[in-house]
Parts: C-alpha cells; structure tokens; sequence
C-alpha cells in the first residue's frame, strides 16, 4: 500500500471510528438504582429525569430502573439494598444519608451519587475535594441554611420571645443546641420538637401551639420535605408562621422558602450520574454545594393565617406570591 493510501486508511478508520464506539454505547442499556422517600411526581423528580434525557440517558431507551424506588422509609432500606445487591446497577442514586449508608453497607462497589445536608459531617465521605470512596454526590450547606432560616422566621415573626424548632430526630443535640444558644442570643427561646416517623408529626405540632411559640423552623430533612403537605395543612390548621428549606415549598403553601431550587439540586444530581456513567470514578467527582438560594414568601398562606411579614422582608425577597 502507498504512503498516500495508507493516510486515506488511517484517517478514514479514524473518522469511523468514534461514531461506531457511539453507536455501541447507543446501543448499551444503563442500569440506574434509585432510592428516594418522595412521591414518583414530585416536579424535582420530574427535573432529575429531564436533566438525564438531556445529556443522552432515557428512560425506556438506553435507561432502566433497577431496584429501589420512590416514597421510602427508612425501615425499608435494608430488604431494598438486599435485593438490588443480587443484580447491581451500574450507579444508585440516593436522596438521603439514610439511603447512602444503606446502599454503601450492602454494595459496596457500586458508585452512589447522593444528596444530604453535610457529607463529611454525615461520615460519608472523608474529603470535598478528594470523596475517596463509592460515594459522591451534593452536601446541602444545612446547618448554615438552617441558622440561615432561623434569622429569617425570627425577622418575619417580630416581637416574638418563644419560638419552635421542628427537627428529625438524627439532628445531633450539638446541632440542636447551637440553634437554641443562637436564638437566646438574641432573646427568643427556641424549644425543640422532633419526629421520626410521618406519624410523629401532626401530634410535634400540635404540642408546638401548646407550648405558646409563635412560630416554627422547620429544619432541613428528608422526612420533612417529604411530608411537607401534612406540615403546610397542619401549621394553617394551627394559624403558625413557618420557614422551610426549599423556595419550592412556599409556592407550594407554605409561609416562606429559603434556599436552593429543589428541582435545580436534583438537575445537579443528574450531571454527576451522567459522569459516573459515563465512566468517572466516585472518587474522582468533588462533593458539589449549592451556590444560588432564593428567598419566596406566600402572601396567601400569611394571609390566610392572620399573620403580617415585615415590609422590609417582603422587599428582600426573591419572589412574593400575593
């Protein structure tokens, strides 16, 4: 063969060639574990499978499910692990530290991409920069969000001098605390309610409104977040102001919203599967944080309530809805 033909050779199977490794990995079907405690049409949900079909992966086409599933509870955790351990997927995404450890204990090769408030704080890894395990994911920034909330609810409910913190129960009594000292630091008194099942929460709230506070933190966790219709109905029930961790859960009814987009989250969840995916080990993908927060209130809720936000909170928002 010439020089000059051989060229032509080299450059055409250069040229062929990636489209055929495309085709073939087209043709690969990615097997996706998913472990979350919300319901299948939570509109973030619906952004995290958006984000996927974005970048190439579909459910239906070269996308599949492969164990887990929506609306967990922790006490299911151990026999979901179990069996998606018998066939594992290629990548398990989890939306609590609950789900993460469970996943981890029982699978331990299996790259984990998941959500919590505090990944190191959790035990879940070791470094942001350096995970350095088979977990990566997104750390929330909760215990600065939290105290974050606190200042707020404590602006919007003005002249108030006891207030409520409703928690999860696996908050440690140091986070706990360190909320308390900070409220009394500016006179209120934070007293403290937790739950650890849906169940704990109407009678948490109902001994809130007994104890005199004027209103309620509600903290950053999974379970609250998931039950948060039950929260929003009982806290108007009541006539109590409330903060929440998500601007979402403002439109959705309640009092007020401060943080990232939930939804925005679960797109950035979405990326750093793809990644995994794609071929990236956990250990090389950085811990991701939130960088963009919003401040929504609900003029309707406060409305309904009887309760007046402070002109100069309103005009700080990011959004009102009246």
């Amino acid at each position: 063969m010439q020089r000059r033909e051989f060229m032509m050779f080299v450059g055409g199977a250069a040229a062929v060639l990636p489209h055929a490794t495309r085709a073939q990995e087209a043709a690969r079907i990615y097997r996706l574990g998913l472990m979350n405690p919300s319901a299948k049409i939570g509109s973030h949900i619906i952004a995290f499978f958006d984000e996927l079909r974005l970048l190439g992966f579909v459910e239906g086409q070269n996308l599949k499910l492969h164990g887990g599933g929506y609306g967990l509870r922790d006490e299911q955790l151990p026999e979901i692990v179990a069996a998606m351990a018998k066939s594992p997927p290629d990548v398990i995404f989890c939306a609590t530290a609950a789900e993460m450890r469970a996943a981890q204990g029982a699978i331990r090769a299996v790259p984990i991409v998941g959500i919590t408030g505090d990944m190191i704080a959790n035990g879940l890894v070791k470094s942001v920069a350096r995970p350095d395990g088979n977990i990566t994911g997104i750390s929330l920034l909760s215990p600065e969000l939290n105290g974050k909330r606190q200042d707020i609810i404590i602006e919007a409910v003005s002249g108030a001098r006891r207030m409520a913190i409703l928690a999860e129960a696996n908050n440690t009594p140091q986070q706990l605390k360190a909320f308390q000292d900070a409220g009394r630091a500016r006179g209120i008194e934070f007293a403290i309610f937790t739950v650890r099942t849906p169940e704990d929460i109407a009678p948490a709230m109902n001994e809130i409104k007994m104890s005199g506070a004027a209103a309620i933190n509600v903290l950053s966790s999974a379970l609250l977040a998931a039950n948060r219709s039950l929260i929003f109905k009982r806290a108007a029930e009541l006539r109590l102001p409330a903060i929440y961790e998500w601007p979402e859960m403002a439109e959705e009814g309640g009092l007020i919203g401060y943080g990232a987009r939930l939804t925005g989250i679960f797109r950035q969840a979405a990326r750093m599967v793809v990644k995994v995916l794609r071929g990236v080990k956990p250990a090389d993908i950085p811990i991701e944080q939130p960088t963009n927060f919003e401040l929504v209130i609900n003029l309707k809720t406060a409305h309904a309530i009887g309760h007046d936000v402070p002109v100069a909170l309103l005009l700080r928002a990011d959004k009102v809805i009246e």
